[in-house]
């Protein structure tokens, strides 16, 4: 089976030395190493890494911030922490899990699969995306900051007006919390148009959207929810920003202003923001069920609408939030429908999972495990949300521990469990070797009772009456044993992120006695699997030519006539063994980006302590631009591959299996189902 072909470039006149051979052919591209090329890399496949580690990173500030948590609610009047403090830790891990866990683990697949799985050799702006990346991370930092500036924010994580004023919060807690959020912000806008541009623009060639891998349309999906939703919540950050430090009157109640306001940004932002988190969860599930089921995902056309679908209607649901603020009986019918409605494309999902899994020769690996309990969580969660569409059971539940069961449901036992079913799929891809598959199922097992005896409990608590965010509780009203049985559950939930974090180190120091885990270690469906482990800088040499959905896996299967499946190509066969990357150019690291991002927390600061010291930033901030605007590209006037599937629309090669083969023309014959 033949596959596509570059065909080398000609020496440019002039040039002798600039990287190319005495035969005319660009040498191969190689990843630079050492700590340099990590300050200065653009390579999408390092920077959806580096999301990654900073995301674990936040992740055990963000877990240590729970356990204060539940410490201080282990029994009646407890004492840990102060009222001050335990608003301070609640308000800033719930922010740090939100913005600095979960959206940015997605970011972290996003940006290292979807140039795979689309046959491109990068995002669209690389440098761009780069720069997105250490936005996300002094944004983080700077928000971290505040415990050592004064104290954390204290206002919850939604903040509301009036209680983020200046009467109410006099510290700069929330003005950290405001402006690290709006660097973070300015990341995920950034990091958005980069790959929704990517998407469209730089899919190889016969890869229409409706051959392109459930991930990335969920990813894709979430972009566009990021596009349009940060922008919302920027702006009610901007009208915080100007009351608290410059005087105005947004949310000044005594000034004629309506707190509602917020809320109503706040939430416009907060409730896409919840599908922006998962949905790139269940692309991830939705590749990895396929794969361990043995065939294809039931229903694709649907998983992708409905995928759509829940991005479109989540717009309309965010005044489910605001039940009993206020807002009138017919507001909450209408929110109370559009509530229900919305769980009908999710519905879809799960039927979507279930079936696919229904009747597949079912193998039980750590991403399946994990991937199933995705869908099990999620399941309880998305129906304690549905009973949220009832406004008389809403405002009974509002503020209390049940609404945090149901939340944590969604967004742990929906988005994080998916996201630990991807960290142990593509791992190998990403580092070229298996994370340990026995500490792997112990991992998922001790997640799994960790995760419900620290949430189920939760839903008692809050039919018993126990409010959300008190830091503390007096005897006598039955909260005591439940509120044990939850800490308990938190820590055997750390534990198995502990061992997660084991796993990773453990697994690197064993893989050097190992034998290569090769390109396709799961016998995958999708193109990124057709490329060595870990990934070449350049991706794919030579690009792929699509003709179908899941194309790696017909590239190796086929039927004979009486429908039989057949193994028709080894991995070997099919996987791309040139690795010379002859003929293509990338783009030259930079350090631009990462002095460009440096310049917004000290404006930032600037705003809070001294508007000289925010005056350097803009220098800093102007500065960068001028270099990153100045800077030559590589090799200026050598001639190069271009990104997109143009350049290579017109190779050469049977680059796809046909619809079907007859047994006696298949090259090997392995029945598999």
């Amino acid at each position: 089976m033949a596959l596509i072909e570059d065909r080398p470039l000609a020496l440019p006149s002039g040039d002798s030395d600039d990287g190319y051979t005495p035969t005319g052919v660009f040498t191969r591209p190689t990843a630079e190493t050492g700590p340099r090329s990590w300050f200065t890399t653009v390579d999408h496949k390092k920077i959806g890494i580096m999301y990654g580690a900073a995301a674990i990173f936040f992740l055990v500030i963000g877990g240590f911030e729970a356990l204060l948590i539940r410490m201080q609610l282990w029994a009646p009047r407890g004492s840990l922490l102060s009222a001050n403090l335990y608003n301070q830790v609640y308000t800033m891990h719930g922010t740090t899990m939100v913005f600095l866990v979960v959206m940015p683990i997605g970011a972290a697949f996003a940006n290292y699969l979807i140039p795979l799985q689309i046959g491109a050799r990068d995002v669209a702006f690389p440098r761009i995306n780069a720069f997105s990346f250490w936005a996300f991370l002094f944004g983080g930092l700077f928000i971290n900051s505040s415990w050592i500036m004064g104290g954390g924010a204290d206002g919850g994580w939604f903040m509301y007006a009036p209680n983020s004023g200046v009467i109410f919060s006099p510290t700069h807690g929330i003005d950290f919390w405001n402006l690290g959020l709006i660097i973070t912000g300015i990341a995920s806008l950034t990091g958005a148009v980069n790959l929704i541009v990517t998407v469209l623009n730089m899919r190889a060639p016969g890869m229409t959207l409706m051959r392109m891998p459930i991930f990335t349309w969920m990813a894709l999906v979430s972009q566009f929810l990021l596009l349009f939703a940060i922008p919302v919540l920027t702006s009610a950050q901007i009208l915080l920003m100007l009351d608290r430090g410059f005087d105005a009157n947004f949310f000044n109640v005594a000034k004629g202003a309506n707190p509602l306001l917020w809320e109503h940004l706040f939430w416009i932002f907060g409730h896409p923001e919840v599908y922006l988190m998962i949905l790139p969860a269940f692309g991830l599930v939705s590749e990895i069920l396929p794969t361990f089921a043995r065939k294809p995902i039931f229903g694709y056309p649907f998983i992708v609408f409905s995928g759509i679908a829940i991005g479109f209607m989540g717009w309309g649901v965010w005044a489910h939030h605001m039940f009993v603020s206020g807002i009138g009986p017919i507001s909450v019918t209408t929110f109370s429908l559009t509530t229900m409605f919305i769980a009908v494309p999710t519905g879809v999902k799960i039927l979507n999972w279930t079936a696919t899994m229904w009747g597949g020769k079912l193998k039980f690996s750590s991403p399946m495990l994990f991937s199933i309990g995705l869908v099990t969580m999620f399941t309880i969660g998305g129906l304690s949300g549905v009973m949220h569409s009832v406004a008389p059971m809403d405002s009974q539940q509002t503020d209390t521990y049940f609404i945090v069961a149901h939340f944590h449901y969604v967004l742990f036992g929906g988005a994080f469990f998916g996201f630990m079913a991807g960290f142990y799929f593509y791992w190998p891809k990403a580092f070229g070797y298996m994370l340990n598959e026995s500490i792997g199922k112990a991992n998922f097992w001790l997640m799994l009772l960790g995760f419900n005896l620290t949430f189920a409990p939760m839903h008692v608590l809050g039919l018993q009456g126990m409010s959300r965010r008190i830091y503390t509780y007096d005897a006598g009203y039955g909260f005591e044993f439940w509120n044990k049985v939850a800490t308990i559950g938190a820590f055997t939930l750390a534990s198995s992120i502990a061992l997660f974090i084991f796993n990773i180190f453990y697994s690197k120091s064993k893989a050097k006695k190992l034998p290569p885990v090769g390109p396709d270690p799961w016998d995958s469906r999708t193109i990124e699997w057709m490329v060595p482990s870990p990934t070449p800088v350049y991706n794919f040499d030579p690009i792929p030519t699509v003709t179908r959905v899941d194309d790696f896996w017909y590239r190796k299967y086929g039927e004979t006539k009486d429908g039989k499946l057949v193994r028709i190509a080894s991995t070997a066969e099919v996987a791309q063994q040139r690795t010379d990357g002859k003929g293509i150019h990338l783009p030259s690291p930079s350090y631009w980006p990462l002095v460009l991002a440096v310049g917004l927390p000290i404006v930032a600061y600037g705003l809070i302590f001294s508007l000289w010291l925010a005056l350097l930033g803009g220098i800093v901030v102007v500065a960068a631009i001028y270099g990153w605007v100045m800077e030559p590209p590589d090799d200026p006037d050598a001639a190069h591959d271009d990104h997109g599937p143009e350049a290579h629309a017109s190779d050469g090669g049977d680059a796809a299996v046909p619809e079907s083969a007859d047994a006696d023309a298949v090259k090997e014959v392995e029945t598999v189902g």
